[in-house]
């Protein structure tokens, strides 16, 4: 198996961008990113991903630079500074932002062995990871790495990606003769050009994330592409330390906050809006309307600042230790799916209280509800989550596999 060795950036650690002090969610960049994502996001739902041109305008904006480790001219980025700018595009676009969110995923081929790093980033620090690792799938082990053969689900973003990661499972051959074999989950990664994408994404919502089954047959990954499912990056940068579970959970959360932020911008715009019968008040001169107005921003606000909050006090932890405690770990993963989960309903209560205008199937309305529900859905962000949040809070044990 690989053995990882930790490698210090050439550089030092930055919390801020190589652009200088201008947010990133500012640059000329990413506000004409938005602007295209705004004119064709029709087009996105319907071709069910978003295409290569905007995702080539992302890497222009740094989207796909922000997880690149120093070493290799990336950003490696702290969470606190780079989750607005999935929000500011959920804002537009749900699934566009889905999307972006995996800007976070270079991460995890961060533990990759330098060199095999090296050869992913030698056109450049702005390269797409994507890829779906469940189900895991037996692997053969060969000489000199694994042949694998597997249908995989839920490759976000695999219709722009560069490089696609699947999930395999090995026996450990480098164990002692005569002691137990135990299996090792991998992570095992290849050009996505080599990947086939099987179009299986026929969804209620985040339509245009294009997150389709990806296969392969035969395929030979050498031990050098492989490495273990969620493991520590091998560079010193405070980013590779952050919690990778609770990175990912952080990203998907922040879908939701811009999808909310978008909901509460609509009804507002349609409060003074015409009446549609005759002698029947505006919605802003509705008593529940003002009410549930009030409520839903006071609701996306209070969760907002929790959920950052906590990932600039995981940062501000990581400039002096190692590691991100367990207490504070929790903290991050239940932000994360307080925020979506608040998110979610407030865009509920927006769709309520936009009345009759809200069921027409053109409305943007109807596409944030969906968007939003998906999200509240995914693994890191749904019910359990909450309850093994309530275990670390109540002293109990950890379960395995969280935070």
């Amino acid at each position: 198996m690989n053995q990882q060795t930790h490698v210090r950036p050439v550089v030092p650690p930055a919390q801020l961008p190589k652009t200088g002090d201008t947010p990133l969610t500012e640059t000329p960049a990413f506000r004409a990113l938005l602007d295209e994502v705004a004119r064709r996001r029709d087009e996105i739902q319907i071709r069910r991903h978003v295409p290569r041109e905007i995702v080539a305008m992302m890497k222009t904006a740094r989207i796909f630079r922000s997880a690149t480790p120093l070493a290799f001219g990336g950003d490696a980025l702290a969470p606190h500074l780079f989750l607005p700018m999935v929000e500011r595009i959920a804002e537009v676009d749900g699934s566009t932002a889905w999307v972006a969110a995996f800007g976070s995923a270079n991460t995890y081929i961060a533990a990759l062995p330098y060199e095999t790093q090296a050869a992913i980033y030698a056109d450049g620090p702005d390269q797409v990871y994507g890829g779906g690792l469940y189900p895991l799938h037996k692997a053969e082990r060969v000489k000199g790495g694994w042949k694998v053969s597997g249908q995989w689900k839920f490759a976000s973003g695999c219709m722009g990606a560069d490089w696609i990661g699947v999930g395999i499972i090995g026996d450990d051959a480098e164990r002692a003769a005569g002691e137990p074999v135990a299996p090792t989950v991998l992570m095992a990664v290849a050009p996505a050009a080599e990947i086939e994408i099987v179009e299986t994404w026929n969804v209620m919502g985040m339509q245009g994330t294009g997150s389709h089954d990806t296969r392969v047959a035969d395929k030979f990954y050498a031990d050098a592409w492989t490495c273990k499912r969620g493991a520590v990056g091998i560079f010193d940068d405070a980013l590779y330390r952050y919690p990778a579970l609770a990175y990912q959970a952080q990203v998907h959360a922040a879908c939701n906050l811009g999808l909310a932020r978008a909901a509460l911008d609509l009804v507002i715009e349609m409060s003074a809006g015409a009446k549609i019968m005759l002698g029947a008040p505006r919605l802003a001169d509705r008593g529940y309307f003002r009410k549930t107005l009030a409520e839903g921003e006071a609701r996306l606000r209070a969760a907002h600042a929790f959920f950052y909050d906590t990932a600039e006090r995981a940062w501000e932890v990581l400039q002096h230790q190692p590691a991100v405690p367990l207490e504070l770990n929790n903290l991050l993963r239940l932000s994360a799916s307080h925020a979506a989960r608040a998110s979610a309903d407030t865009i509920q209560d927006c769709f309520r209280i936009a009345g009759m205008a809200a069921i027409q199937e053109g409305h943007r309305m109807q596409r944030i509800l969906r968007d939003s529900l998906v999200v509240t859905q995914h693994a890191a962000l749904n019910d359990a989550t909450m309850e093994q949040a309530g275990m670390v809070l109540s002293g109990l044990a950890a379960p395995a596999g969280y935070p």
